[in-house]
């Protein structure tokens, strides 16, 4: 599956942002969605997850992970951006026994990333 993250940019804290994972080449209904992020000088960090099967949204606190498995599309929600949100922001396809994943090795394909700034 080839993953394809949009919908970062120039932020204002408090904003809120919808990023966008677009699948193609196999349904995207067959893999847990992580996504990721990556602040410069840091290593990468994982943000949160939606298993691909059950419910179509989870939520942690102010991320909204959900997907449309009909669209082939995973989306990422981030509510009161802060500064320290900052970063690119990756999303990663899994077919691991552990569908809520932070672990980088467990995702077999990975979107290129998308940048997020957000200014004071």
């Amino acid at each position: 599956v080839q993953l394809q993250a949009s919908g970062g940019g120039l932020m204002q804290a408090g904003d809120s942002l919808k990023l966008s994972c677009l699948a193609s080449g196999r349904p995207l209904s067959n893999y847990h969605i992580g996504w990721f992020r990556q602040a410069p000088g840091s290593e990468r960090e994982f943000v949160t997850a939606i298993r691909r099967s059950g419910s179509n949204t989870h939520v942690k606190g102010r991320f909204t992970v959900s997907r449309s498995n009909s669209k082939n599309v995973a989306y990422l929600q981030v509510s009161s951006l802060k500064p320290e949100d900052t970063a690119v922001y990756y999303c990663a396809a899994s077919t691991s026994v552990r569908y809520y994943s932070g672990i980088p090795d467990d995702y077999v394909s990975w979107g290129q990333g998308t940048q997020v700034t957000v200014s004071s």
